[in-house]
């Protein structure tokens, strides 16, 4: 079968810039021999989840040996933690990465795999400084004497997890590591592991080895039963 090239536009109200992405994308499909080019324009801010966008939509499509051209990297996400979750989603589904301006392909070669690992670190880095701004507001909020914690009548961050209720489940059953499912879910492994134990899933919690499917099964259509 054929391998597709999805050109990924993330539109921005600046029409100029919108045109400056096309013409990067296309010259660049043209001088590596990756048309025809399907277009794939996406109209909501790169702070959204990616999966949530027309982005998520075209990794369920795509097939491995596909092309996923954007004009820059940034084009993908506008958080390092997600362009790093959107090319380890690629690399799992054996999607190729070009990136036109920097002239960056993450095809599973040497240079790609340091490339991820480079980004790796980033994320690793961004992290740590969310942590330290978070200890710092907190800091100066206690030395204000103003309320620490969640405003009251906010959502907290479990109860958020139950709108992807089915989508962690479904993931739980693909054996897929708790570490990875918080990163992608948007918490933390505490988090998670909370929620968990909330829902009827500690027994996922024991052990990160594969469970036999029909195991798996039986205890998310359990919890499914008692919502």
């Amino acid at each position: 079968m054929t391998a597709s090239t999805y050109a990924y536009i993330r539109v921005s109200t600046d029409k100029q810039d919108l045109d400056n992405q096309r013409h990067g994308v296309i010259a660049y499909a043209q001088k590596n021999n990756l048309e025809p080019l399907t277009f794939i324009d996406d109209t909501v801010t790169g702070k959204k989840n990616w999966r949530e966008r027309d982005l998520g939509k075209l990794f369920e499509q795509a097939k491995a040996g596909d092309v996923l051209l954007v004009a820059e990297i940034s084009r993908l996400a506008r958080s390092t933690l997600q362009v790093l979750e959107i090319l380890q989603e690629a690399a799992r589904k054996e999607i190729v990465v070009h990136v036109a301006k920097s002239n960056m392909v993450m095809d599973g070669s040497l240079n790609s795999k340091i490339t991820a690992v480079v980004l790796g670190l980033a994320a690793e880095i961004e992290r740590e400084f969310i942590s330290a701004r978070t200890t710092e507001a907190l800091a100066k909020r206690k030395a204000a004497g103003l309320p620490l914690g969640r405003p009251k009548g906010g959502v907290s961050a479990e109860k958020k997890l139950d709108k992807r209720k089915d989508e962690i489940c479904d993931l739980l059953k693909k054996d897929v590591h708790k570490t990875s499912i918080a990163r992608i879910v948007g918490c933390s492994p505490t988090t998670l592991y909370a929620w968990m134990e909330n829902n009827g899933l500690s027994r996922f919690i024991k052990s990160d080895k594969p469970l036999k499917a029909k195991q798996s099964t039986k205890t998310v259509d359990k919890v499914v039963k008692k919502d």
